[in-house]
């Protein structure tokens, strides 16, 4: 089988009876700019289409010292709320004529930085990055050569850019409509308490049941890693050690949420009567028997934010704030059994 041969400039430059040069200038939107004349650009463009020519991004990326490509880091990219910004942020990249490599570091600080090191290597032209690390450090030093735009997690006071959904007092603003509902207890179940979203959550719970009148009991709170299975584990650990479901229960994050559902359900008690209300939504929880209020945050929103935000640093332009929090929504479902936004 003869290998297919790859159109090039040279090619369009012969079928059109000009220049390379004039060619390029074409096929690169400068001909009008040039003064190359309406024929000119017209046959050079159609000879173009009927010949799938597609410019080489390698060619293109040593002549304007880009690879236009961004580069992306999540924890976990099965997580239905990462999974939904990495498309937003994909259609976004592509609309752009941008490629998005995608990497995850499984909440590995090691992993992590294997990863940023390999799309630096890849020569990204700028990284978008939910971190596990405790410091900025790394991605200060990092930002000195290409631009890095934290999301979902801010790491310490660090001043780099950064797009995140507001968690503390939307999480305050749930936890207090919920506990307000005369329960005795309230469980809260999260991730590390070394990563930034569980302190900040765990201060909106906390905010939430001062709001309510509820006294705070330590013991409430667990911990885990933010996966379904650490979810299904706590869960199953805090039954066994009471003997029945908790009142109420917040989860920190959806995939917390899916291991408590996965345990409700093997074990038939999803009907019992425990409040369960979560930070995330997903739009299975319309469909479930059991009624769980959330804290809604924009996906579509946050990569938006995340793309301007990092393709404005790498075109060198004036951007507006650097540090953005997103405002987040509630729904209760629990309301008179409707869904109430």
């Amino acid at each position: 089988m003869n290998k297919t041969k790859r159109v090039t400039i040279n090619d369009i430059a012969r079928l059109a009876g000009v220049s390379k040069s004039t060619a390029s200038l074409v096929l690169n939107g400068r001909g009008k700019e040039l003064r190359v004349s309406t024929d000119t650009r017209a046959r050079v463009m159609e000879i173009a289409r009927q010949e799938h020519y597609q410019p080489s991004i390698h060619a293109r990326s040593l002549s304007s010292s880009r690879s236009n490509t961004l580069g992306l880091v999540v924890p976990e990219i099965s997580n239905h709320s990462f999974a939904l910004f990495s498309h937003e942020l994909e259609t976004l990249c592509r609309d752009a004529g941008l490629q998005l490599l995608i990497a995850c570091s499984d909440e590995n600080a090691s992993q992590e930085t294997l990863a940023v090191n390999n799309l630096i290597q890849r020569q990204v032209d700028g990284l978008i990055v939910s971190s596990c690390l405790l410091s900025d450090s790394e991605y200060q030093k990092i930002s000195q050569q290409l631009p890095v735009v934290l999301f979902d997690r801010h790491l310490g006071e660090s001043t780099l850019p950064l797009v995140i959904s507001e968690s503390i007092e939307s999480t305050a603003k749930l936890v207090a409509a919920v506990a307000g509902q005369g329960y005795d207890e309230f469980y809260f179940f999260a991730g590390p308490p070394r990563i930034s979203l569980t302190r900040d959550r765990l201060e909106g719970y906390q905010r939430g049941l001062a709001e309510a009148g509820l006294a705070f009991n330590p013991e409430w709170i667990h911990h885990g890693h933010y996966d379904a299975r650490s979810g299904y584990e706590m869960f199953s650990e805090l039954y066994s050690r009471l003997g029945r479901v908790p009142q109420a229960l917040f989860c920190a994050s959806g995939a917390l949420q899916e291991g408590v559902l996965r345990y409700l359900s093997r074990h038939d008690l999803l009907n019992t009567d425990i409040h369960l209300c979560s930070f995330d939504d997903h739009y299975l929880y319309d469909s479930l028997s059991v009624m769980i209020d959330t804290v809604v945050q924009d996906e579509r929103l946050l990569a938006w934010n995340c793309f301007e935000m990092i393709f404005s640093l790498i075109e060198e332009h004036k951007t507006g704030e650097l540090q953005r929090w997103l405002p987040a929504r509630l729904r209760l479902r629990h309301a008179q059994g409707q869904i109430r936004h």
